[in-house]
């Protein structure tokens, strides 16, 4: 049996947790959990990147503790950075992607240029907006956050493959360093350390514990690059059964699209907003970035110490599609008083908002099965692939509400699980690399089968209360 820790960060908090792998299952096991809350500092939200590494290091020593630990894999939320100057010291604290700094920024190359290299969908937190609103003066070297973390664990410099290409500074096609873009985009591209794949081993674990003085794990155990983009492990414990599929990887952000083996890099698909992430093995995430719980967790933050579980029995009780927003208008991105913004974009539309807290809810449910209706739809059409099943993996899968609007939304089956989805990916990327688990995605995804509880939820209904209101919500 083969012992792996997955380090799974995510924009709200993080979590260590230890994955036992055998030919039959994996067992899961959560060692430590950790809040990750940004830092207002000076008019800009920050990353508490130590902090994090603080927790990080604590968990690992933890799970070595407790285990015979074989290895450990790093994975996390997408295209913020750290910049180091040519000591390897970090240069300030990360900026946060929600942090307005990129309004309004401009780059020297014309977006169907940019899409036609990259095939990354524009989101104007990207990576490259981000450098060119603060341009990097004194820095040597660009590790996306789990890169930074593995350079202070093992310190080998290095930028894993599906993280690096939500930068939009990748050449989607040849999975290079897009350097001449970079060039044109005014961008240094010495800055940009070599790049590495899922499964490879970046180096043994030799930073010490300030706790104990000693090398966490022993100095012994390597860290291997997992998918550490936290989408790209999501999708690896995909438990499809074929490649008829598309996935909503459901948290903050739901993730939204389908598996392919190559990028859709056409007007069509820029001018939709879709985007072409690399994948594990190969493969390409075709999807589109959709608002997701995130309207949810805010809300329950702005209310006074809800019963989340109650408001959703609540929710459930009222009707369908009373009340809608466009989840994916950018005017619900920033943090703040969401109940509020929510009515008053109801309200100047001369549409009834929502009184209470369970028809808030139900708004918020409602709404994100409708973008994902929008997004699923265009997926298929744009890749010329169709999906027999909608699976649903990450936190929003344990919410049966919206799993089964989501079945309704898009007239196909959802099948919901697993939840522990990202640290699965993460855990089997690990053992494969260490001969623990089978070779290929389609068998890593027979042994989640085997060993994972699903729910299967049917579409009810023939989806035209869902067309009038995407219609009336402004989708196309």
């Amino acid at each position: 049996m083969t012992v792996s820790v997955a380090v799974d960060l995510g924009a709200s908090g993080g979590r260590v947790i230890a994955g036992r792998v055998t030919r039959d299952g994996i067992a899961l096991h959560e060692v430590s959990r950790f809040e990750n809350e940004p830092v207002y500092a000076g008019g800009t939200v920050y990353w508490d990147i130590l902090r994090l590494h603080a927790a990080v290091a604590s968990g690992l020593t933890a799970a070595a503790s407790r285990f015979t630990v074989a290895s450990a894999g790093i994975d996390s939320w997408a295209v913020d950075y750290g910049l180091l100057d040519a000591a390897g010291v970090l240069i300030g604290n990360p900026v946060h992607y929600r942090d307005t700094r990129t309004d309004g920024v401009e780059i020297p190359v014309p977006a169907a240029e940019l899409y036609a290299v990259t095939g990354i969908q524009y989101l104007p937190f990207n990576t490259i907006y981000q450098l060119a609103a603060s341009p990097p003066a004194r820095a040597s070297t660009l590790l996306l956050i789990p890169d930074l973390l593995s350079y202070w664990l093992t310190g080998a410099a290095g930028a894993e493959v599906t993280n690096a290409s939500t930068t939009a500074l990748l050449d989607v096609s040849t999975r290079t360093w897009a350097t001449g873009l970079m060039e044109r985009a005014g961008i240094p591209g010495k800055l940009f350390p070599p790049l590495r794949q899922p499964g490879d081993t970046v180096g043994p674990i030799t930073a010490t514990s300030a706790a104990h003085g000693a090398p966490l794990m022993g100095g012994e155990v390597p860290l291997i690059a997992v998918g550490s983009h936290d989408t790209a492990s999501a999708v690896v414990a995909v438990p499809a059964q074929g490649p008829a599929f598309a996935y909503i990887s459901s948290g903050t952000w739901s993730l939204v699209g389908m598996e392919l083996d190559g990028p859709v890099l056409t007007r069509e698909s820029r001018l939709a907003n879709f985007t072409n992430e690399a994948g594990v093995d190969g493969t390409v995430r075709y999807l589109r970035n959709v608002t997701g719980l995130w309207l949810l967790q805010e809300c329950v933050r702005c209310w006074d110490s809800p019963d989340l579980g109650e408001l959703l029995t609540a929710a459930a009780g009222l009707p369908t599609l009373r009340f809608v927003v466009d989840a994916d208008d950018p005017v619900f991105l920033p943090p703040g008083d969401m109940p509020s913004r929510i009515a008053s974009w109801l309200s100047s539309r001369g549409l009834p908002a929502p009184a209470t807290p369970a028809e808030t809810v139900r708004c918020i449910l409602d709404s994100l099965a409708l973008a994902y209706r929008r997004a699923l739809l265009t997926a298929q059409s744009l890749s010329g692939r169709h999906a027999d099943a909608v699976h649903v993996v990450g936190g929003g899968s344990r919410n049966s509400l919206l799993c089964q609007l989501t079945a309704d939304a898009c007239g196909l089956p959802v099948i919901a699980g697993p939840a522990e989805a990202t640290a699965l990916g993460n855990v089997l990327v690990q053992a494969r690399a260490l001969g623990a688990a089978p070779g290929s995605l389609p068998e890593l995804r027979a042994l989640l089968r085997s060993c994972v509880g699903l729910r299967r939820y049917e579409p009810d209904g023939d989806g035209r209360d869902w067309a009038a209101a995407a219609r009336r919500v402004g989708h196309v």
